[in-house]
């Protein structure tokens, strides 16, 4: 299966004023945001990406947007509904500071799996929504451009903290203790046998080790190497 980069957006205008956005209208990068993004995207510029998938909240479309400007041979662009921001129901656009206050913030922390945001939806169905999201856009991004292809998808923190989780095989309880900064990097690579979990919250370093060596051998990516192995590009 194709290897999936995930980036959260940039920081927000809502993050640097301790908001939760959530799905709120007219949320942009903000400064620092924007040059997140942009050291994202220098990241991920050696690497010619197959697709980039984003939310279609405006924050993950500037961050993927700066992504794609990046790239040499600018891939196919989606928007992929099911990696939009949780639905926070009646805590969207409230003060982090206040809603510490609330008796569901010691369950989303506790027990998140049990957390349903009040006219909103479940952590649960987050989860569920994310995951199947990215794991049939990369299996299409496999069948499109093969199995050493590599693609990106934009969300946001607690989205790309379920996705990491499910790969980890961690239940949702213990999302969590996963952290996903503003413009952060993880990397997932899905096999038939399990995920891999790259790389985690990442924020610097040269990302071209993620694209596989020119007439590489063929060789099992659904196996785990006794020992570790030799590393990306090494003899085995």
């Amino acid at each position: 299966m194709a290897t999936v980069i995930l980036v959260r957006h940039g920081r927000s205008t809502a993050n640097s004023s301790g908001v939760l956005a959530g799905r709120m209208p007219g949320v942009k990068l903000d400064p620092t945001g924007i040059a997140q993004a942009r050291n994202a995207a220098d990241r991920i510029a050696p690497i010619p990406l197959a697709a980039i998938v984003t939310s279609p909240i405006q924050r993950c479309k500037q961050t993927a947007k700066t992504i794609l400007d990046a790239q040499d041979a600018p891939p196919p662009w989606r928007e992929e509904k099911r990696l939009t921001e949780c639905d926070y129901g009646q805590w969207q656009g409230r003060k982090i500071a206040e809603l510490t206050g609330e008796p569901l913030w010691k369950t989303v922390q506790a027990q998140p799996s049990a957390a349903v945001f009040p006219g909103g939806e479940s952590m649960a169905a987050m989860q569920a929504r994310a995951v199947a999201a990215v794991r049939e856009q990369d299996a299409a991004v496999s069948a499109e451009a093969g199995e050493s292809a590599v693609w990106v998808a934009v969300s946001h923190g607690d989205l790309i903290k379920a996705v990491l989780a499910d790969a980890l095989g961690m239940h949702l309880d213990l999302f969590q203790r996963l952290h996903v900064d503003p413009a952060s990097i993880s990397v997932i690579r899905y096999t038939e046998s399990r995920p891999f979990v790259l790389a985690t919250n990442t924020h610097a370093g040269d990302l071209s080790w993620l694209v596989p060596p020119v007439n590489a051998p063929a060789e099992s990516s659904n196996d785990a190497v006794v020992g570790g192995g030799a590393g990306p590009g090494e003899a085995a």
